[in-house]
């Protein structure tokens, strides 16, 4: 196959068209590590590895496109955030970026706390052995079979969202003889720095209870009073994709005026208080996020400060990472299918995926990076948007990026950090079948997810 059978697209010294790109990187072929898995690297052919096993060993076997998640780099991180937080903090992950029966026993295995927010999310869960007691349970509209379910299996805390949610438990509860360890859900009135759709303590949207206008005061009382509800703390998050530590700096100051009010209203200091999500990982190179250790020591220190001037005991916090924990740990790999440059703009290079696999980029606007991994190559970059095969112009996975310009149909390219929010979003549009992940550790490779099969499409529809 010919390398150079297609016309270029503009080059990086040619006069570029606007977007969403840096200048191209001084050179394709390095993988950076602050966008893949720690186990990534290249091998002595040029092809990319993990956890020593080349992607075209696991192109072979698998299949493309897959999410191939490095277990070594997850239950790394999942260290990381325990470590960082001590004994005197609770760590959640976050369910909702990823869940699957593997996961759950990793997390397990390594300590770490569950945070799901729908029924499907715990019934997997509890299947892996997840203890009840060490499961969140939040969403913003509960149905009641799913509240009676958690309280039956005593998760160790419901986080309320909702004036008719704290009635809601409260009843199911008592009906089961029962009090129930639950949390309030404010709304902080925090613009967080990140997109529209990911942003979640300002006041107009639909999660939580607003701390203006005395609204989570009164969601307080109501809880105080309800013999089914042991309130054990308050509960914000202010968003997702966050790098900037002054919004939860902000949050925490409102969060611990709330507790001070509550005091002072009726005599009871809450215990906990969670801080929720959302800290950002680096889906390019030009993104800083921190680590963990420095998220944990600026939000000890926060909470530490605002107690002792509103003079309360520090309560326990706890954190909910997702993305954070298992983002940076998968890519997904394609197959590439055709190039169709077009000339003073850019070569779109189409695979065999799409948004049906990573609908983040269409949803989100969200940026990625992504790397020929099949092979290295000298030729010059150029500039590239990466499109899946969907009957949808806005079909794109990676929006503005560089690749070689002897790029041609048949290679791998790979998009790093597609760990959450990929195939936990992933649909069968256009009736693509749903990729497989796959994890790799030391050498060996294992499938936690299956790829979906036609016969699986064929056996929900019921003609």
């Amino acid at each position: 196959m010919s390398r150079s059978a297609h016309p270029a697209g503009p080059r990086h010294a040619d006069v570029l068209p606007e977007g969403h790109y840096s200048a191209p990187p001084a050179d394709l072929n390095v993988l950076d590590p602050k966008v893949w898995s720690r186990t990534v690297a290249r091998d002595e052919r040029g092809v990319a590895t993990v956890g020593g096993i080349g992607v075209d060993a696991l192109a072979e076997e698998f299949g493309t496109p897959a999410y191939f998640l490095d277990e070594t780099d997850f239950r790394a991180r999942c260290r990381a955030w325990a470590e960082a937080f001590g004994k005197d903090a609770d760590v959640f992950y976050a369910g909702k970026a990823f869940l699957s029966r593997a996961i759950v026993r990793w997390l397990k295995e390594e300590g770490l706390n569950l945070d799901v927010c729908s029924g499907g999310e715990l019934t997997t869960a509890l299947s892996a052995g997840m203890p009840a007691e060490r499961i969140a349970f939040h969403g913003n509209n509960k149905s009641e079979e799913e509240i009676r379910t958690a309280v039956e299996v005593g998760v160790g805390r419901i986080v309320l969202d909702s004036f008719q949610e704290i009635v809601r438990v409260a009843h199911v509860a008592q009906s089961l003889g029962k009090r129930q360890r639950v949390q309030i859900r404010v709304t902080v009135g925090v613009e967080a720095h990140t997109h529209e759709f990911i942003a979640t303590a300002h006041e107009d949207q639909k999660f939580g209870i607003a701390l203006a206008g005395g609204q989570a005061a009164e969601a307080v009382r109501r809880a105080l009073k309800l013999d089914g509800l042991e309130l054990i703390g308050i509960h914000s998050h202010i968003g997702s994709q966050i790098f900037d530590m002054a919004g939860f700096e902000v949050s925490a100051r409102r969060v611990v005026r709330l507790l001070a009010e509550v005091r002072d209203e009726h005599g009871v200091e809450l215990p906990e208080i969670d801080l929720g999500g959302g800290l950002g990982i680096a889906y390019t190179s030009d993104d800083d996020p921190r680590e963990p250790h420095e998220i944990a020591k600026a939000l000890n220190e926060i909470v530490a400060r605002e107690c002792e001037a509103a003079g309360l005991a520090t309560p326990r916090i706890s954190v909910e990472p997702g993305r954070a924990i298992v983002g940076p740990t998968a890519f997904t790999l394609y197959r590439v299918g055709t190039i169709k440059p077009l000339e003073g703009l850019r070569t779109y290079v189409s695979v065999d995926g799409g948004m049906s696999d990573n609908i983040r980029t269409a949803l989100y606007d969200a940026e990625y990076s992504v790397s020929l991994v099949s092979r290295t190559s000298e030729a010059e970059p150029m500039l590239a948007r990466v499109v899946g095969k969907h009957c949808e112009s806005g079909d794109i996975v990676v929006r503005d990026a560089f690749l070689p310009s002897d790029v041609a149909p048949g290679d791998l390219i790979a998009v790093p950090a597609t760990g959450a929010y990929c195939r936990s979003m992933a649909s069968n549009y256009n009736h693509a079948l749903r990729p497989p992940v796959v994890a790799v550790r030391d050498g060996e490779a294992r499938v936690i997810v299956r790829r979906e099969t036609e016969e699986d499409l064929l056996r929900l529809d019921v003609g």
